[in-house]
């Protein structure tokens, strides 16, 4: 097994420069998982459990060549790509999960996403979170803002910027994106301690896209998921306004642990106040 490789720092400028050749990969990516038959479709589990399909492949296989490209001196890690990585990742590098939510998508659901970040110096810098099936994207550059955009096979829509709510005053209630196929009881008893909270159930990182706009308010997710879950998403909350954070509120890192590429727990706030205010 080889160790995480070293890179130079991307700044916020190159990040910028490729914000759109990025947009314009993950999109390409997008059309592929589209053009895979559900129905006729070949599912396989992975060494873990977890499934992966002829879409899965095909993205990831957009996305590796497409990085290539458009920036090959930047490492990439990629959920598809994981065998023989460790780490830790210096300087930046880009963190991919080709389709996240696969279950969403075998079951024929919409609610899957294509996740690419763009990692820093173990933070997240740059997120585009797609998600094929309802033609949106989420995007966002940590310092510069976060933008939704429709598409369709036409092309892109205009970039329209979100940002995410302030969190709700006493007495109104907490609107708790919440997973449709990952639900854990750690997460459920931080949800029933805001009385009266409403879950908004949804696949993927459309999680993270949902609150970036201000459709809700938290995101918990106290049970381990990976990094490449994570991190795309992170960037577009943070971009947004909000902020990630661990499940006792400490700062998230990507790429840094020798041991894994997991994430214990993690907490999205649409509102960073409300970190200290819980």
């Amino acid at each position: 097994m080889t160790t995480g490789p070293t890179a130079g720092t991307v700044d916020v400028a190159a990040a910028a420069a490729l914000m759109t050749p990025l947009t314009e990969l993950v999109v390409e990516a997008a059309h592929a998982i589209m053009a895979v038959n559900r129905r006729a479709m070949t599912v396989t589990d992975k060494s873990d459990g977890s499934p992966v399909t002829e879409a899965d492949l095909a993205a990831d296989q957009v996305i590796a060549d497409g990085l290539a490209r458009l920036a090959p001196e930047i490492p990439a890690l990629s959920e598809e790509r994981v065998d023989g990585c460790a780490a830790p990742f210096r300087g930046s590098f880009f963190l991919i999960d080709p389709l996240d939510g696969t279950k969403e998508f075998v079951a024929g659901r919409g609610e899957f996403t294509v996740n690419l970040a763009l990692v820093s110096h173990g933070s997240p810098l740059l997120g585009i979170v797609c998600a094929p099936a309802i033609g949106l994207i989420w995007r966002g550059l940590v310092g510069r803002g976060a933008e939704r955009l429709s598409f369709t096979e036409a092309g892109l829509g205009a970039a329209e910027p979100i940002r995410t709510r302030p969190m709700p005053q006493p007495g109104e209630a907490w609107i708790a994106a919440v997973s449709r196929s990952h639900g854990d009881a750690h997460t459920e008893a931080f949800i029933a301690a805001r009385p009266g909270a409403t879950r908004l159930p949804l696949g993927s990182a459309v999680k993270f896209g949902r609150l970036a706009e201000g459709q809700a308010d938290i995101y918990p997710r106290l049970g381990p998921t990976c990094e490449w879950d994570v991190a795309a998403g992170h960037a577009v909350v943070t971009a947004a306004g909000g902020t990630v954070t661990g499940a006792t509120g400490e700062p998230l890192r990507f790429g840094e642990r020798a041991d894994s590429f997991i994430v214990p727990a993690f907490i999205a706030w649409g509102d960073p106040a409300a970190v200290h205010a819980a």
